[in-house]
Parts: C-alpha cells; sequence; structure tokens
C-alpha cells in the first residue's frame, strides 16, 4: 500500500521522521560530551535539540498515524506498525520527561534522571526504527501498491513468498 500522506509524489512520514531521530541522537551526543567535559553549553545545546526533537517526533507521528490507519487489518504489518508507533510514543514521551527534568532544574544540566530516560530513549528509538525500516523495507508499507503486508520477518531469512495475497486498500 501507498502512504495515504503524501508530498509530491512522496510519503511524508519517512521524510519527518529524520528531524525527531537526528536532534534526539544529537542530544544524546550533548549529554555523553556534557559529562565527560561538564560545559554547560553542552548540557544547554542537549536541551534544546530535545525539545525541537519531541515536536519533531509529534509532527511525524501525524503522519504515521495517518498511514497506519490504513494497512489492511489482521496483517502482520498492522502489528509492526503498532509496536513502531507505539514504541516511538514512548521513545517522544522518555525524552519530554527528560526535558522537563532538566528545565525544572533552573538550568539545563540534566539529572541523573533526565540522562537515564534520554539514553533509554536513544536505546529504544534504535529498537523503533529497526521496526520501521522493516515496514518499509521488507514488507513494502508506504510505497508499493503491491505490498505484501504479511511477508515474515527479515530475520527469519525466509524469502517473501509470491504466492502469499498481496493486500490492496482502496
Amino acid at each position: 500500500m501507498k502512504s495515504r500522506a503524501r508530498a509530491m509524489g512522496h510519503a511524508i512520514h519517512p521524510m519527518l521522521i529524520v528531524f525527531p531521530l537526528g536532534l534526539l541522537s544529537t542530544a544524546v551526543v550533548f549529554d555523553i560530551l556534557y559529562l565527560v567535559t561538564d560545559r554547560d553549553g553542552f548540557a544547554v545545546a542537549g536541551a534544546y535539540a530535545i525539545a525541537a526533537g519531541v515536536i519533531g517526533g509529534l509532527v511525524a507521528a501525524l503522519f504515521g498515524f495517518i498511514d497506519w490507519l490504513a494497512i489492511p487489518a489482521g496483517t502482520r504489518a498492522r502489528r509492526v506498525g503498532l509496536l513502531h508507533g507505539a514504541g516511538n510514543v514512548v521513545v517522544v514521551a522518555l525524552f519530554a520527561v527528560s526535558w522537563l527534568l532538566r528545565y525544572g532544574q533552573g538550568g539545563w544540566d540534566p539529572t541523573t534522571g533526565a540522562l537515564i530516560l534520554s539514553f533509554a530513549g536513544f536505546a529504544l528509538a534504535g529498537v523503533t526504527g529497526w521496526l520501521g525500516g522493516e515496514l518499509v523495507e521488507r514488507l513494502g508499507i508506504g510505497v508499493d501498491e503491491g505490498a505484501n503486508a504479511d511477508a515474515p520477518s527479515s530475520l527469519s531469512h525466509r524469502p517473501i513468498d509470491s504466492s502469499t495475497p498481496r493486500h490492496r486498500t482502496a
């Protein structure tokens, strides 16, 4: 199935996810640099990157949700999409709480809790990113009208069975 939210022939959701993913990952790099150098500038940069990443994540989620609604019910793609989306909501929530913990300090220096949340969010984003890749690369969701929404996991090393019926949506 092709993405339902498109701009100039391309799916919007995959175009938008690079911003929050890049910003939130950069925030983790700034956190590490802050821990190594104890320079406040890295803490400030990390907080701003988190704020922009959370906002970008919410915008990307809207378009991802529109696409998820169009995936045929009862398919593996629908289940993977649910895990991908729900996991990313948790990622955004972890970073948002991390930001709030920083803000509450009267400065932007991250507390231990804020750091744990951002590192956990980063790790979970790796998992949800892989799930998004599974949706696009293996299942063809969002890019191929003849997508096989029930293809086996790429981790199974099984070929996509061409005899499996391909779900088409209106």
